[in-house]
């Protein structure tokens, strides 16, 4: 089912629930000063983008997006980007709503407090259904196709779930089901997942998408509120009870990426986030950016077209050149060279200076005779001339940055380095 397929009518009385305000803790240092869904994905992108694309693409025009820690980032994203595609006069809407502890003061305790805390955000809304989901995955979906599954099952909630590798799923709510695909159990998070009865090496993971009869969501969550055991969370609390009382249905996940595997990433922490990021510089990347019938949208700043300069030849010589990368307009390729890298908004790299396997986000600015390599670059981070990164992870660590458990250095934004001294050779190319 593709985006022209959608009838917006049937879905008019849909309410999509995105829960965006996660702390994103594994990713520090690059959500310091964002929240998770902010944090700049494939150059050009947000991961917030994917859900809200999926969205839009689904025929789903009335949001309410759960905002709560470090939010100003995503909320000046959304306002520049986002608030144009939906028309209030057709009963359109993109609600930001942060925590306003309008039920109780104190923050979101979990992922069901956060939909309860906005309660009445929803009945005003009046939905016939709702779906709920994360706001910090990649993936391209239709929901709905979920909508239209959990309207026939009858269930009373629909759980968008996917098959991964049983070693990977202990970061993840694990599901048992029947033949019929009703789920006859739900874990969060354990060490021993039930396995898929269809393929034993892999367990059927919880994808964090819901559909919920709206009536039967909100009672519910009055429920979970006045239950002091609780923690108020979808996977922890609501799903394993709801399974052992209620119709909770399984929804196998249907890719729109037009690839032969399902393609589904959560990049919650600093390894996955880059492994995910540098598969899009492949030939053949497993998410395909490309597809003009279900676009991932997003805020487009008003840089010019990237631009590369010199070509002197030799060894030595400057060139200004990209190979096996993604470069975003703005960026000024100033003499120097970038190998299998995500170019971001702005980024400028100087003569002589080397790029290679990395991630450079917006402004950044690569001296002359500078190596990066193997690095994650947060926003307008300058690297002074001949400063190697990534070259050697126990000398980064030593300076303080983060290095992660597969060696890749994360530069956080604000970061100053100490400048370098040059070589002679380098101090006399860098008059000419």
């Amino acid at each position: 089912m593709r985006s022209h397929d959608v009838d917006p009518r049937r879905l008019r009385d849909v309410v999509a629930v995105v829960l965006a305000g996660g702390r994103g803790a594994r990713l520090d240092p690059l959500t310091r000063d964002r929240a998770k869904p902010a944090v700049p994905f494939g150059g050009s992108y947000r991961i917030v983008d994917f859900a809200l694309s999926n969205c839009l693409n689904s025929g789903l025009k009335r949001l309410l997006l759960l905002t709560q820690y470090k939010g100003r980032s995503l909320d000046r994203h959304l306002n520049l980007g986002w608030h144009r595609f939906f028309c209030r006069d057709l009963g359109e809407f993109l609600d930001v709503l942060p925590p306003q502890q309008r039920v109780d003061e104190h923050w979101y305790l979990g992922t069901a407090d956060a939909v309860y805390q906005n309660i009445y955000s929803l009945e005003q809304a009046a939905p016939r259904l709702v779906v709920v989901l994360a706001g910090d995955h990649i993936y391209k979906m239709n929901y709905q196709a979920l909508i239209t599954a959990h309207e026939e099952s009858g269930a009373d909630v629909t759980v968008g779930a996917l098959p991964i590798p049983r070693a990977e799923a202990a970061e993840f709510g694990t599901m048992a089901v029947d033949g019929s695909g009703r789920v006859r159990g739900f874990r969060e998070k354990v060490a021993d997942p039930p396995p898929y009865a269809a393929d034993p090496g892999k367990a059927l993971a919880s994808m964090g998408i819901y559909c919920f009869s709206a009536d039967f969501l909100l009672e519910q969550l009055r429920l979970d509120a006045d239950d002091r055991g609780s923690r108020h969370d979808f996977g922890h609390d609501l799903l394993p009870r709801l399974v052992e009382t209620h119709g909770v249905q399984a929804f196998p996940f249907r890719d729109e990426n037009r690839k032969r595997d399902a393609y589904w990433r959560d990049v919650g922490t600093l390894d996955a986030y880059y492994e995910a990021t540098m598969d899009l510089v492949e030939v053949d990347p497993q998410l395909n950016l490309y597809d003009e019938h279900w676009p991932i949208r997003t805020h487009h700043p008003a840089y010019p077209p990237p631009k590369f300069v010199f070509a002197d030849e030799g060894p030595d010589g400057r060139r200004g050149e990209a190979t096996d990368s993604l470069v975003c307009p703005g960026a000024i390729l100033s003499g120097g060279r970038v190998q299998r890298s995500i170019i971001g908004p702005g980024v400028r790299v100087n003569s002589y200076a080397r790029v290679e396997e990395s991630i450079l986000f917006e402004g950044v600015d690569i001296g002359r005779h500078a190596v990066v390599r193997r690095a994650i670059l947060d926003k307008d981070v300058r690297v002074p001339a001949g400063l190697q990164i990534g070259v050697d992870p126990e000398e980064d660590a030593a300076r303080g940055l983060t290095v992660s458990a597969a060696g890749v250095t994360v530069v956080p934004k604000g970061f100053e380095f100490a400048e370098v001294a040059l070589p002679a050779a380098a101090r006399v190319a860098r008059v000419h």
